[in-house]
């Protein structure tokens, strides 16, 4: 191999990828158009941004779209992530470098080059409401392409029992992680929860609106809030109440 193709083949082989997944129509192009757009504002430098889906209509040209790896589901079960773990495959459309997986529905609020910077073999969420738990939230985590096939393939040789036991995908993949010794987590302040940090308690929920605590780099929206219904005001539970979220506007947007 010559000198600059050996250079070409190393500087593919560390390649930056944004990975996120759209499947069904619970969030439209908007959501996979937005998240480029704050990617881009937040990392510095080059990066791919792949988003794996059954429907690329409507997704800007910047981001490259390729179909989900089949997982074989069952017709019919709750959505619980599964999918994801397709992100494990041994050859994922021929990608390579590290991959840092984002739910298309978080929202950027600071630089996020520290991401792909800090040490450890699998980076995830450590879950805020159990903290005594291995599990992970997968909102965001990091990998090497490629490097966990054999999660995905424990997966597929033992589908029925997976899922019997656990709950989701994050549940399952934090399992097997933490028993291979691989599994780390982010530093806390990196990653907050919209409903369990950035609501302010009762009752002051009444009168404060919601904020970004310090160090927050990427606000999950999970369980009853998304975007949308944050900048509206909005909570999917009765007698919880939350005021409007201006700021996402901020943020959340091309």
């Amino acid at each position: 191999m010559t000198e600059k193709a050996n250079m070409e083949h190393v500087a593919v082989g560390n390649e930056r990828v944004i990975l996120c997944m759209k499947w069904g129509t619970k969030y439209g192009p908007e959501y996979v158009n937005r998240l480029y757009a704050m990617v881009r504002r937040n990392l510095t430098g080059d990066f791919r941004f792949v988003c794996l889906t059954d429907d690329g209509t409507g997704i800007r040209s910047e981001v490259e779209c390729f179909p989900i790896p089949d997982l074989k589901l069952p017709d019919g079960l709750p959505e619980r992530g599964w999918k994801k773990l397709t992100t494990f495959e041994a050859d994922l459309h021929g990608l390579t470098g590290t991959a840092l997986f984002l739910d298309v529905d978080v929202v950027i609020t600071d630089k996020i080059d520290a991401f792909f910077e800090y040490p450890g073999e699998f980076l995830i969420i450590h879950d805020w409401k159990r903290p005594w738990r291995v599990t992970g939230n997968s909102s965001v985590y990091r990998f090497k392409l490629g490097a966990h096939a054999d999660v995905l393939q424990q997966f597929r040789t033992t589908q029925a029992d997976a899922r019997s036991a656990f709950r989701n995908e994050q549940a399952f993949l934090s399992d097997v992680l933490h028993k291979q010794g691989k599994l780390s987590y982010w530093p806390a302040s990196w990653c907050c929860s919209y409903k369990y940090h950035c609501i302010p308690t009762w009752p002051t929920n009444y009168w404060r609106e919601p904020f970004v605590p310090e160090g927050t780099k990427i606000v999950i929206f999970h369980g009853e809030v998304n975007p949308p219904d944050a900048l509206e005001g909005r909570r999917n539970r009765a007698l919880r109440f939350v005021r409007k979220a201006p700021w996402i506007a901020d943020y959340w947007k091309e």
